[in-house]
């Protein structure tokens, strides 16, 4: 491995002129929820900085930073490669899935205890075996939404760069063969640079749409649905996040 380092061309810095952000952060997949939690870490006296092609905020009093949008597996690696290089060393992923399983509805929240690489970027970075994120962070949100009254699910991701090329025949094998409960299209990557970087990084995801039906129920519009993201990324921000330093 120390080989194939020095034959890597470019590596992840921290310019001159970046500051070091906190250790802790939430990084969200979706613009119009990365927006908000933007909006809510500046109105609190939080600072803007750059971060490209997408957007970071920094609370340095509560100590703790909100990143996104990033959508998709290299543009979520990207992104978590610079929070790590500007110090960040544990990171929680907001995002929505769908799922391929009946016990998961629209609305439910997830909280992923493992991965199954169907993008193409965890190859660069780990083995497609074992993709897993910090059982530790995991374990430390699972406790905490329970502590709050907030019901999550736990199961395996299986992450995808092509949601429009899902099958029936895969989905129905992924969760027979794999255990998968949910789809997504971030999390097994960026589980597996977290493992690399020698991080903690785990994720909630809030289902957004049903893919076991005879037909695809889609659920973006569902009140529950937007209801369960609005608290979930309200507690992170109030409680989990300033709690957790």
């Amino acid at each position: 491995m120390e080989n194939e380092e020095t034959d890597i061309l470019i590596h992840p810095r921290r310019g001159k002129k970046e500051r070091v952000i906190p250790e802790t952060g939430l990084l969200l997949v979706n613009p119009a929820e990365a927006e908000k939690a933007h909006l809510f870490v500046r109105n609190d006296g939080g600072e803007s900085r750059f971060l490209f092609n997408s957007n970071l905020s920094v609370d340095v009093k509560k100590g703790f930073f909100v990143a996104g949008p990033s959508i998709g597996a290299p543009m979520a690696v990207m992104t978590m490669e610079k929070l790590i290089a500007l110090g960040a060393k544990r990171i929680i992923l907001f995002g929505w899935c769908g799922a391929i399983v009946e016990k998961v509805a629209v609305g439910d929240v997830i909280l992923p205890d493992g991965a199954v690489a169907g993008e193409g970027t965890s190859q660069y970075y780990a083995e497609s075996a074992g993709i897993s994120p910090s059982q530790k962070l995991q374990s430390e949100l699972a406790h905490f939404f329970a502590d709050n009254d907030f019901p999550a699910k736990t199961g395996k991701i299986w992450s995808t760069d092509a949601i429009y090329r899902e099958s029936r025949q895969k989905l129905l094998s992924l969760k027979d063969e794999e255990n998968i409960v949910g789809v997504d299209m971030e999390f097994s990557a960026l589980c597996s640079v977290a493992q690399f970087r020698k991080i903690e990084f785990a994720a909630v995801l809030v289902v957004s749409d049903e893919l076991y039906h005879a037909r695809w129920k889609p659920g973006f519009a569902a009140t529950f649905f937007k209801k369960n993201c609005k608290v979930a990324i309200g507690l992170l921000l109030d409680k989990f996040l300033p709690e957790g330093m």
